[in-house]
């Protein structure tokens, strides 16, 4: 699907939580591939609480033969964790991943080895080498932890 200036557009979604809500997906996905997305990407959820229906959801898509990009999140995130869900998406056939900051989960303190998608994304770029491509998520106004604007 592309707009009058040639750009590719993606679809983003959100892992279901039920087997209903992964029927619904199923039959929207189906829909919206009729307008030829360059890829979807699957959401990661707060913390990384959605992880196992992320990599679900991404495995099923890249089944239905269309490109998906698994999000990762640095919220929490450590150096060990993000090279073993590397190693899960290169084995998925995974070539592309959407690294960002996150939302913290409500009663969450930021922890993890990362404090921005920067280097979350730095880090990715060392372990993976140019073998996957790199979308990032940025906050679209000054973010409200930002030291200045």
């Amino acid at each position: 699907m592309s707009h009058a200036s040639n750009l590719p557009v993606s679809f983003e979604f959100f892992p279901p939580k039920t087997p209903e809500g992964v029927h619904k997906l199923r039959a929207v996905r189906q829909a919206l591939y009729a307008q030829k997305p360059e890829f979807c990407s699957v959401t990661y959820g707060a913390g990384g609480s959605t992880q196992g229906g992320t990599f679900a959801a991404v495995r099923e898509i890249l089944g239905e033969g269309v490109d998906a990009a698994c999000h990762l999140s640095c919220i929490g995130a450590t150096r060990a964790g993000v090279r073993a869900q590397l190693a899960e998406l290169r084995s998925m056939g995974v070539a592309r991943l959407v690294a960002l900051r996150g939302d913290l989960p409500s009663g969450y303190g930021a922890g993890g080895e990362f404090h921005h998608a920067s280097d979350l994304i730095a880090f990715i770029r060392a372990e993976t080498g140019p073998q996957l491509r790199i979308h990032a998520a940025c906050y679209p106004e000054t973010h409200p932890q930002a030291r200045t604007p």
